[in-house]
């Protein structure tokens, strides 16, 4: 008997170390505390935008000519109505002079004319006087009234040739201004085609000639950002954005949307988008934008402020997570009922309680309802102090 029971203790022990060093370990997992912060639903743009001034014009000639005068360069400040540019304009100026002294020769004979005219009027009133006495004839006094109406006549003519006159002069500075590139609003000189001498030419119809002068007013600027077409009809004018741009890293500006437009975008090989302008609210922050910026913008649909949430990227399809029970410390599948969500932060309105922890890191082997997990040290609670770059989802 003692021999069996020696035989069975030790069958025994070999039996129980083969299932200590035979058991299967519990899986390391990593779990988050469910707990209230900020949720926010948004969308963002699928392309880069840009930074766009308000008002941007590129300037070319009304027709072309050898350029005479170049009073800029690039980079400077103008004031609107300033000469920009004037092409070679010898010969309309020639044509100004020789109207403007028609204008005055004009003037002269009217003086003449009139002057004349007035004298005839006089003799017909004293030659119908005369007749009336009987010291003339009837045909005496009627030729001194056909004068006089004759020299009234050339008076009127000589106005009237002033009038043309001064008709021709607005023609030759119309043809002068042809010639001209006027500032026509305050702005900065972005670039300049063509130096002095050179010949310029305005863009034929269709045939697209860069311009001569590219001229942006940077006192009004604003971000013009692509997003997508399935986003359209959930933005709409006066939505809070936020602005990141590659040139201010680490800083995000806060403005609304101005404008979206009110028609698709289709561009060949990419997705059909809406564009959409974003004004900053803070105008010292335009300061910091150049024209050309590439940006990003996220526009805000919705926010909920401290509510239950957990992090995204711990739902499983059908909105399920696994729930973390230390008692057991096995893995339970939950169902759980979303709010508004996005790619960092999903609301929860039902499913789960504060203080649950879950799996994030559902990625691993063997993590699946009813698994044995052993948590890892320093799981994270989910609180306002958790930081966030919310993305569209």
């Amino acid at each position: 008997m003692r021999r069996i029971l020696i035989i069975l203790l030790l069958i025994a022990g070999i039996g129980t170390a083969f299932w200590w060093f035979t058991r299967s370990k519990p899986i390391s997992v990593a779990l988050v505390e469910v707990g209230h912060g900020k949720v926010e639903a948004s969308v963002a743009n699928t392309r880069a935008g840009s930074v766009e001034a308000c008002l941007r014009t590129r300037l070319s000639p009304i027709s072309g000519g050898r350029i005479a005068y170049l009073g800029i360069k690039k980079g400077d400040h103008v004031k609107k109505g300033q000469v920009l540019l004037r092409l070679w304009n010898d010969d309309q100026q020639a044509q100004s002079h020789l109207a403007q002294t028609q204008v005055t020769s004009s003037q002269k004979r009217i003086a003449e004319a009139c002057a004349t005219a007035d004298n005839a009027d006089r003799e017909a009133a004293r030659m119908a006087k005369l007749h009336a006495k009987g010291f003339i004839s009837e045909g005496g006094e009627e030729k001194a009234r056909y004068e006089a109406q004759s020299r009234r006549a050339a008076c009127e003519a000589a106005r009237a040739d002033v009038a043309q006159a001064q008709a021709r002069v607005k023609i030759a500075k119309v043809e002068q201004d042809r010639t001209l590139l006027v500032a026509p609003f305050d702005g900065i000189v972005a670039d300049i085609v063509g130096e002095l001498g050179e010949y310029t030419t305005p863009s034929p119809p269709g045939i697209p000639t860069p311009p001569a002068i590219d001229l942006i007013d940077d006192s009004c600027l604003y971000i013009k950002a692509p997003m997508d077409e399935v986003d359209a009809p959930k933005i709409h004018a006066g939505q809070p954005a936020r602005v990141s741009l590659d040139a201010l890293p680490g800083k995000s500006l806060a403005g609304h949307v101005k404008r979206v437009a009110p028609y698709i975008v289709a561009v060949e090989k990419q997705a059909r988008t809406v564009d959409v302008e974003v004004s900053l609210d803070n105008t010292d922050d335009n300061k910091q934008l150049l024209v050309g910026y590439s940006a990003d913008v996220e526009i805000v649909l919705d926010s909920h402020d401290n509510v239950l949430r957990v992090p995204t990227s711990t739902l499983q399809e059908g909105n399920k997570v696994l729930l973390y029970h230390p008692d057991t410390q096995k893995l339970e599948e939950r169902v759980i009922k979303a709010g508004i969500t996005n790619w960092e932060y999903t609301e929860i309105l039902g499913g789960l309680s504060e203080g649950d922890r879950i799996v994030a890191s559902l990625e691993r082997e063997g993590v699946k309802a009813g698994a044995v997990v052993s948590p890892e040290s320093g799981s994270e609670k989910m609180s306002e102090k958790t930081p966030e770059k919310i993305k569209a989802k």
